[in-house]
Protein backbone atom coordinates (compact mmCIF):
# COMPACT_ATOMS: atom_id res chain seq x y z
CA UNK A 1 0.00 0.00 0.00
CA UNK A 2 2.73 2.41 1.00
CA UNK A 3 4.52 1.70 -2.28
CA UNK A 4 1.62 2.15 -4.31
CA UNK A 5 1.04 5.54 -2.93
CA UNK A 6 4.35 6.32 -3.30
CA UNK A 7 4.62 5.53 -7.22
CA UNK A 8 1.40 7.41 -7.62
CA UNK A 9 3.01 10.67 -5.88
CA UNK A 10 6.28 10.44 -7.95
CA UNK A 11 4.19 10.29 -11.30
CA UNK A 12 1.97 13.18 -10.24
CA UNK A 13 5.01 14.69 -9.66
CA UNK A 14 6.92 14.34 -12.69
CA UNK A 15 3.48 15.38 -14.29
CA UNK A 16 3.66 18.53 -12.90
CA UNK A 17 6.73 19.49 -13.70
CA UNK A 18 6.00 19.21 -17.48
CA UNK A 19 3.45 21.07 -17.21
CA UNK A 20 5.06 23.82 -15.58
CA UNK A 21 7.61 23.39 -17.99
CA UNK A 22 5.51 23.81 -21.09
CA UNK A 23 3.84 26.65 -19.53
CA UNK A 24 6.65 28.86 -18.86
CA UNK A 25 7.17 27.55 -22.62
CA UNK A 26 4.04 28.59 -23.84
CA UNK A 27 5.13 32.03 -21.55
CA UNK A 28 1.91 31.49 -19.12
CA UNK A 29 4.34 32.36 -16.40
CA UNK A 30 1.27 32.13 -13.89
CA UNK A 31 -0.24 29.31 -14.15
CA UNK A 32 3.64 27.60 -14.72
CA UNK A 33 4.54 28.99 -11.27
CA UNK A 34 1.37 27.53 -9.67
CA UNK A 35 2.37 23.70 -11.08
CA UNK A 36 6.30 24.54 -10.02
CA UNK A 37 5.27 25.19 -6.65
CA UNK A 38 2.93 22.17 -6.56
CA UNK A 39 5.88 20.32 -7.85
CA UNK A 40 7.97 21.34 -5.64
CA UNK A 41 5.50 20.68 -2.64
CA UNK A 42 5.03 16.99 -3.56
CA UNK A 43 8.64 16.10 -3.76
CA UNK A 44 9.24 17.69 -0.55
CA UNK A 45 6.38 15.24 0.75
CA UNK A 46 7.50 12.37 -1.42
CA UNK A 47 10.87 12.98 0.62
CA UNK A 48 9.29 13.21 4.05
CA UNK A 49 7.39 9.75 3.00
CA UNK A 50 10.29 7.83 1.99
CA UNK A 51 12.04 8.99 5.33
CA UNK A 52 9.02 7.76 7.30
CA UNK A 53 8.97 4.42 5.57
CA UNK A 54 12.40 4.05 6.00
CA UNK A 55 12.02 4.69 9.89
CA UNK A 56 9.02 2.19 9.84
CA UNK A 57 11.08 -0.55 8.42
CA UNK A 58 13.89 -0.20 10.79
CA UNK A 59 13.93 -1.68 14.39
CA UNK A 60 13.25 -0.02 17.59
CA UNK A 61 16.75 0.48 19.36
CA UNK A 62 17.25 2.02 22.64
CA UNK A 63 20.02 3.59 23.43
CA UNK A 64 22.90 2.31 25.02
CA UNK A 65 23.18 2.53 29.20
CA UNK A 66 26.25 3.34 30.84
CA UNK A 67 27.29 1.36 33.57
CA UNK A 68 30.17 0.51 36.02
CA UNK A 69 30.81 -3.20 36.42
CA UNK A 70 32.98 -5.17 39.02
CA UNK A 71 33.81 -8.89 38.63
CA UNK A 72 32.41 -12.05 40.97
CA UNK A 73 36.04 -12.60 43.00
CA UNK A 74 36.86 -15.93 45.05
CA UNK A 75 38.88 -14.65 48.34
CA UNK A 76 40.15 -16.05 51.61
CA UNK A 77 37.63 -14.67 53.96
CA UNK A 78 38.48 -16.09 57.55
CA UNK A 79 35.94 -15.94 60.00
CA UNK A 80 36.13 -12.82 62.35
CA UNK A 81 34.63 -12.46 65.69
CA UNK A 82 34.20 -8.49 66.44
CA UNK A 83 34.26 -6.83 69.53
CA UNK A 84 34.82 -2.86 70.80
CA UNK A 85 37.54 -3.12 73.29
CA UNK A 86 39.60 -0.26 75.52
CA UNK A 87 43.82 0.02 75.50
CA UNK A 88 45.80 -0.06 78.71
CA UNK A 89 49.31 0.30 79.41
CA UNK A 90 51.06 -2.44 80.53
CA UNK A 91 53.33 0.36 82.56
CA UNK A 92 52.25 3.44 83.66
CA UNK A 93 53.53 5.83 86.37
CA UNK A 94 53.34 9.69 87.46
CA UNK A 95 57.05 10.37 87.82
CA UNK A 96 57.33 12.36 91.15
CA UNK A 97 59.54 14.27 93.10
CA UNK A 98 61.37 11.81 95.88
CA UNK A 99 62.83 14.98 97.71
CA UNK A 100 61.63 18.92 98.13
CA UNK A 101 64.17 21.30 95.90
CA UNK A 102 63.95 23.58 93.41
CA UNK A 103 64.22 23.32 89.59
CA UNK A 104 67.05 23.99 87.87
CA UNK A 105 66.45 22.03 84.36
CA UNK A 106 63.53 20.32 82.45
CA UNK A 107 65.07 18.28 79.71
CA UNK A 108 62.32 17.12 78.16
CA UNK A 109 59.39 18.71 76.14
CA UNK A 110 55.54 17.58 76.56
CA UNK A 111 54.45 14.63 74.54
CA UNK A 112 57.76 13.74 73.64
CA UNK A 113 59.45 10.13 74.44
CA UNK A 114 61.46 8.60 77.10
CA UNK A 115 64.16 5.93 77.22
CA UNK A 116 64.74 4.19 80.41
CA UNK A 117 67.61 5.92 82.46
CA UNK A 118 66.89 9.55 80.40
CA UNK A 119 66.79 12.90 82.51
CA UNK A 120 63.50 14.48 83.39
CA UNK A 121 64.55 17.42 85.47
CA UNK A 122 67.08 18.47 87.45
CA UNK A 123 66.75 19.81 90.97
CA UNK A 124 69.11 22.09 92.52
CA UNK A 125 71.68 20.65 94.41
CA UNK A 126 74.45 23.22 95.17
CA UNK A 127 73.79 23.19 99.03
CA UNK A 128 74.06 19.14 99.03
CA UNK A 129 77.27 19.30 97.13
CA UNK A 130 79.25 21.92 99.26
CA UNK A 131 78.02 19.76 102.38
CA UNK A 132 79.17 16.66 100.67
CA UNK A 133 82.60 18.12 100.31
CA UNK A 134 82.72 18.68 104.05
CA UNK A 135 81.79 15.48 105.03
CA UNK A 136 84.33 14.24 102.29
CA UNK A 137 86.90 15.78 104.73
CA UNK A 138 85.65 14.37 107.06
CA UNK A 139 86.20 11.06 106.04
CA UNK A 140 89.60 11.52 105.32
CA UNK A 141 90.62 12.59 108.77
CA UNK A 142 88.64 9.96 110.03
CA UNK A 143 90.33 7.29 107.25
CA UNK A 144 93.71 8.76 108.89
CA UNK A 145 92.76 8.50 112.54
CA UNK A 146 91.48 5.02 112.06
CA UNK A 147 94.76 3.83 109.91
CA UNK A 148 96.75 5.56 113.15
CA UNK A 149 94.93 3.77 115.41
CA UNK A 150 95.30 0.28 114.14
CA UNK A 151 99.65 1.05 113.70
CA UNK A 152 99.35 1.87 117.79
CA UNK A 153 96.84 -1.15 118.79
CA UNK A 154 98.94 -3.33 116.93
CA UNK A 155 102.17 -1.92 119.11
CA UNK A 156 100.16 -2.83 122.02
CA UNK A 157 100.14 1.66 122.31
CA UNK A 158 96.00 1.56 122.48
CA UNK A 159 93.90 -0.44 123.85
CA UNK A 160 91.04 -2.46 121.37
CA UNK A 161 88.31 -0.47 122.54
CA UNK A 162 89.80 3.11 121.34
CA UNK A 163 90.47 1.06 117.71
CA UNK A 164 87.30 0.38 117.48
CA UNK A 165 86.22 3.65 118.40
CA UNK A 166 88.16 5.26 115.16
CA UNK A 167 86.53 2.08 112.92
CA UNK A 168 83.36 3.25 114.28
CA UNK A 169 83.63 7.33 113.63
CA UNK A 170 85.11 6.82 110.57
CA UNK A 171 81.86 4.02 109.39
CA UNK A 172 79.53 6.65 110.77
CA UNK A 173 81.01 9.72 108.72
CA UNK A 174 81.64 7.16 105.48
CA UNK A 175 77.73 6.44 105.79
CA UNK A 176 76.94 10.62 106.32
CA UNK A 177 78.68 10.82 103.02
CA UNK A 178 76.98 7.97 101.00
CA UNK A 179 73.60 9.41 102.24
CA UNK A 180 74.57 12.64 100.98
CA UNK A 181 75.74 11.22 97.40
CA UNK A 182 72.18 9.50 97.83
CA UNK A 183 70.07 12.48 98.11
CA UNK A 184 72.53 14.28 95.20
CA UNK A 185 71.27 11.56 92.82
CA UNK A 186 67.33 11.57 93.98
CA UNK A 187 67.79 14.78 92.85
CA UNK A 188 67.88 13.83 89.69
CA UNK A 189 64.70 12.66 88.28
CA UNK A 190 65.03 10.19 85.31
CA UNK A 191 62.72 8.02 83.35
CA UNK A 192 61.94 4.56 85.15
CA UNK A 193 61.19 3.16 81.86
CA UNK A 194 60.63 3.19 77.86
CA UNK A 195 57.38 5.56 77.37
CA UNK A 196 55.71 8.03 76.04
CA UNK A 197 55.74 11.60 78.18
CA UNK A 198 52.98 13.75 79.07
CA UNK A 199 52.17 17.15 79.86
CA UNK A 200 55.01 18.69 82.42
CA UNK A 201 53.48 19.89 85.67
CA UNK A 202 56.38 22.18 87.31
CA UNK A 203 58.86 25.05 85.65
CA UNK A 204 62.08 25.83 86.16
CA UNK A 205 62.83 27.86 89.30
CA UNK A 206 59.89 26.41 90.77
CA UNK A 207 59.79 25.17 93.98
CA UNK A 208 58.45 21.64 95.07
CA UNK A 209 57.64 19.45 97.81
CA UNK A 210 58.71 15.84 98.16
CA UNK A 211 55.97 13.43 96.19
CA UNK A 212 54.62 16.27 94.07
CA UNK A 213 53.72 15.16 90.43
CA UNK A 214 56.47 16.22 87.40
CA UNK A 215 55.08 14.01 84.53
CA UNK A 216 52.93 11.29 83.55
CA UNK A 217 54.91 8.34 81.89
CA UNK A 218 53.29 5.40 80.04
CA UNK A 219 54.57 2.63 78.25
CA UNK A 220 52.94 2.10 74.93
CA UNK A 221 54.81 -0.68 73.68
CA UNK A 222 53.44 -3.67 74.08
CA UNK A 223 50.25 -2.52 75.11
CA UNK A 224 46.96 -4.05 76.55
CA UNK A 225 44.00 -4.68 75.31
CA UNK A 226 41.19 -5.53 77.22
CA UNK A 227 37.75 -6.22 74.64
CA UNK A 228 34.94 -8.58 75.44
CA UNK A 229 33.40 -11.48 73.60
CA UNK A 230 30.04 -13.53 73.85
CA UNK A 231 30.36 -16.58 76.27
CA UNK A 232 28.98 -18.39 73.00
CA UNK A 233 32.34 -18.22 71.16
CA UNK A 234 34.73 -19.28 74.42
CA UNK A 235 35.57 -22.74 72.44
CA UNK A 236 36.70 -21.02 69.73
CA UNK A 237 39.34 -18.99 71.62
CA UNK A 238 42.75 -19.60 72.35
CA UNK A 239 46.25 -18.94 73.04
CA UNK A 240 48.17 -17.72 69.93
CA UNK A 241 45.37 -16.48 68.05
CA UNK A 242 45.96 -13.78 65.64
CA UNK A 243 44.43 -10.07 66.81
CA UNK A 244 43.86 -7.29 64.39
CA UNK A 245 43.15 -3.86 65.65
CA UNK A 246 41.99 -1.01 63.75
CA UNK A 247 41.45 2.42 65.32
CA UNK A 248 40.14 6.02 63.23
CA UNK A 249 42.87 7.80 65.67
CA UNK A 250 46.00 6.31 63.30
CA UNK A 251 44.17 4.76 59.70
CA UNK A 252 46.36 2.02 58.37
CA UNK A 253 48.64 2.37 61.23
CA UNK A 254 49.72 0.56 64.95
CA UNK A 255 46.91 1.85 67.51
CA UNK A 256 47.62 5.10 69.26
CA UNK A 257 44.66 6.74 71.30
CA UNK A 258 41.04 5.50 71.73
CA UNK A 259 40.65 1.97 70.10
CA UNK A 260 37.43 1.68 68.15
CA UNK A 261 37.35 -2.34 66.97
CA UNK A 262 39.12 -5.42 67.92
CA UNK A 263 38.83 -8.40 65.17
CA UNK A 264 39.70 -11.81 66.42
CA UNK A 265 41.07 -13.79 63.09
CA UNK A 266 40.33 -17.77 63.72
CA UNK A 267 42.77 -20.15 61.92
CA UNK A 268 40.65 -21.93 59.49
CA UNK A 269 39.67 -20.02 55.95
CA UNK A 270 37.40 -20.94 53.48
CA UNK A 271 36.55 -19.55 49.99
CA UNK A 272 33.69 -16.72 49.88
CA UNK A 273 32.53 -15.44 46.33
CA UNK A 274 32.72 -11.14 47.38
CA UNK A 275 30.96 -8.13 45.10
CA UNK A 276 30.57 -4.77 45.95
CA UNK A 277 27.90 -3.88 48.58
CA UNK A 278 26.91 -0.53 45.89
CA UNK A 279 26.00 -3.72 43.47
CA UNK A 280 23.23 -4.91 45.69
CA UNK A 281 19.81 -3.86 45.35
CA UNK A 282 17.56 -4.67 47.87
CA UNK A 283 13.72 -5.21 48.10
CA UNK A 284 11.58 -6.94 50.44
CA UNK A 285 10.91 -9.63 47.83
CA UNK A 286 14.56 -10.24 47.91
CA UNK A 287 18.01 -9.23 46.85
CA UNK A 288 19.32 -9.15 43.60
CA UNK A 289 22.54 -7.82 41.16
CA UNK A 290 22.29 -7.17 37.30
CA UNK A 291 24.79 -9.87 36.17
CA UNK A 292 26.32 -8.34 32.55
CA UNK A 293 26.32 -10.71 29.98
CA UNK A 294 27.33 -11.27 25.99
CA UNK A 295 24.03 -11.72 23.89
CA UNK A 296 24.60 -12.18 20.36
CA UNK A 297 21.94 -10.65 17.64
CA UNK A 298 20.88 -13.89 15.17
CA UNK A 299 20.38 -11.41 12.09
CA UNK A 300 23.62 -9.73 12.57
CA UNK A 301 26.00 -11.38 14.21
CA UNK A 302 27.00 -8.29 16.39
CA UNK A 303 27.20 -9.15 20.40
CA UNK A 304 26.12 -6.42 22.46
CA UNK A 305 26.25 -6.53 26.71
CA UNK A 306 22.82 -6.82 28.37
CA UNK A 307 22.01 -7.24 31.68
CA UNK A 308 20.12 -10.10 33.99
CA UNK A 309 18.62 -9.57 37.06
CA UNK A 310 19.50 -12.16 39.44
CA UNK A 311 18.22 -12.97 42.96
CA UNK A 312 21.26 -13.89 45.80
CA UNK A 313 21.58 -14.14 49.33
CA UNK A 314 23.68 -12.25 50.94
CA UNK A 315 26.27 -13.15 53.37
CA UNK A 316 28.81 -11.25 55.52
CA UNK A 317 30.00 -7.61 54.73
CA UNK A 318 33.27 -6.01 55.31
CA UNK A 319 33.51 -2.38 54.44
CA UNK A 320 32.65 -1.88 51.16
CA UNK A 321 32.68 -5.54 50.16
CA UNK A 322 29.72 -7.92 50.90
CA UNK A 323 29.80 -12.00 50.84
CA UNK A 324 27.19 -13.85 48.72
CA UNK A 325 26.48 -17.38 49.54
CA UNK A 326 24.29 -18.15 46.68
CA UNK A 327 23.04 -16.92 43.50
CA UNK A 328 26.37 -16.12 41.78
CA UNK A 329 29.70 -18.18 40.34
CA UNK A 330 33.48 -17.11 40.47
CA UNK A 331 34.34 -14.98 37.02
CA UNK A 332 31.10 -13.23 36.40
CA UNK A 333 30.17 -9.79 36.33
CA UNK A 334 27.99 -7.37 38.11
CA UNK A 335 26.77 -3.88 37.71
CA UNK A 336 28.73 -2.15 40.84
CA UNK A 337 26.88 1.03 41.09
CA UNK A 338 23.70 2.46 40.10
CA UNK A 339 21.06 -0.65 39.66
CA UNK A 340 18.47 1.54 41.06
CA UNK A 341 17.87 2.40 37.10
CA UNK A 342 18.11 -0.47 35.73
CA UNK A 343 15.93 -3.40 34.60
CA UNK A 344 15.63 -6.57 33.20
CA UNK A 345 17.45 -7.71 29.96
CA UNK A 346 18.17 -4.13 28.89
CA UNK A 347 21.86 -3.38 26.60
CA UNK A 348 24.68 -1.94 28.91
CA UNK A 349 27.68 0.38 28.00
CA UNK A 350 31.05 -0.40 30.68
CA UNK A 351 32.80 2.34 31.70
CA UNK A 352 35.21 1.99 34.52
CA UNK A 353 37.08 4.62 34.49
CA UNK A 354 35.12 6.61 37.49
CA UNK A 355 34.21 3.53 39.43
CA UNK A 356 35.23 3.68 43.24
CA UNK A 357 37.65 0.96 44.08
CA UNK A 358 36.15 -1.47 47.12
CA UNK A 359 37.90 -2.20 50.40
CA UNK A 360 37.69 -4.79 53.04
CA UNK A 361 39.12 -1.85 55.25
CA UNK A 362 38.20 1.36 53.77
CA UNK A 363 40.05 4.37 54.79
CA UNK A 364 38.48 7.05 54.01
CA UNK A 365 40.24 10.68 53.99
CA UNK A 366 37.72 12.79 56.68
CA UNK A 367 37.22 9.48 58.39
Amino acid sequence: MMTTVALITTIVTVAFALAAFVLFKLRATTAGAVFLVLTLFLALANVKAFQFRKMAASPMTMPLTTVTSAPVKEEDWPPILSSIGSLSAVQGAVVAAELAGVVSKVAFENGSTAKQGDMLVQLDTSAEEAQLRTAEADVELARADLQRARDLAARKVISKAEQDAAESKFNRLQAVVDQMRSNIRKKTLVAPFDGQLGIRQVNVGQSIDARQPIVALTSLDPIYVDFALPQQQLSRLSNGLEVRLHTDAAPGQEFKGTLTAIEVELPEKHKTLVIPGSAISYAPFGDSVFVIEKKKDEKTGKETETIRQQFVRVGEGRGDLVAITDGLKPGETVVSTGVFKLRNGMPVTINNELAPKPQANPTPVDS
